[in-house]
């Protein structure tokens, strides 16, 4: 019975403890290019995807004339593509000539620190764009009624005694502040689940494959 790529790979490291069988590594090699290659593809993509995002949300707005949704909008979308663009700068400076292991463990770490910049700053993300999104509605179009005001005077003709802060209904900001707040806790969680619906896929490939290599090394 033939042996399988695992167990020829292991008697290679049993006999010499080093990397002597070429042919399974070439076959890790491909793979590990394989992952690399795709997740760059696929991580240029996405900030091009943002960049044109950031620059056509703002005629955009002015259409449906809610500008003080986009302008903010776009300069946030600008920010996430110049770190986006950052961290693909020390991707393609991941050094591909050494071997298959150390070129996939140098692809993780820098997944890992990528996950964890985004995941602090969805933390802010997020509420920063539900603030954006509400002044949008709220405001509404540069020089023109302010939608918002004309939402409080329609609820003060049934609602006469409504509490109102600084010209927003008191439930209202007690609402939004809310909503800030449970946006800020779970702006981590969001944002992983972002990637993971992105990237998720190729990632737990990158799991089993540097798991697999880990294992044969021990």
């Amino acid at each position: 019975m033939e042996k399988s790529i695992e167990n020829i790979w292991k008697d290679g490291f049993l006999e010499s403890n080093a990397l002597i069988a070429p042919k399974i590594n070439s076959i890790y090699n491909q793979k590990s290019t394989h992952i690399v290659e795709k997740f760059k593809r696929m991580y240029s993509i996405n900030i091009k995807a943002v960049i044109a995002f950031a620059i056509f949300i703002i005629p955009l707005t002015f259409v449906t004339k809610m500008p003080y949704m986009g302008i903010p909008m776009s300069l946030i979308f600008i920010g996430i593509s110049y770190y986006s663009i950052k961290f693909k700068k020390k991707l393609f400076s991941i050094d591909s000539s050494v071997d298959s292991y150390h070129y996939i463990k140098s692809f993780n770490d820098w997944v890992t620190e990528m996950v964890m910049f985004n995941t602090k700053m969805s933390r802010y993300l997020y509420p920063t764009i539900y603030i954006v999104m509400f002044s949008g509605f709220w405001f509404g179009s540069i020089g023109g009624d302010v939608p918002g005001e004309e939402f409080v005077n329609w609820l003060l003709v049934d609602y006469p005694g409504m509490i109102i802060v600084m010209g927003f209904p008191l439930w209202l900001i007690i609402g939004s502040v809310f909503a800030i707040l449970l946006l800020a806790h779970f702006g981590g969680k969001i944002g992983q689940w972002d990637i993971n619906l992105v990237y998720g896929g190729i990632l737990k490939k990158l799991k089993i494959l540097l798991g697999e290599m880990e294992e044969l090394r021990a």
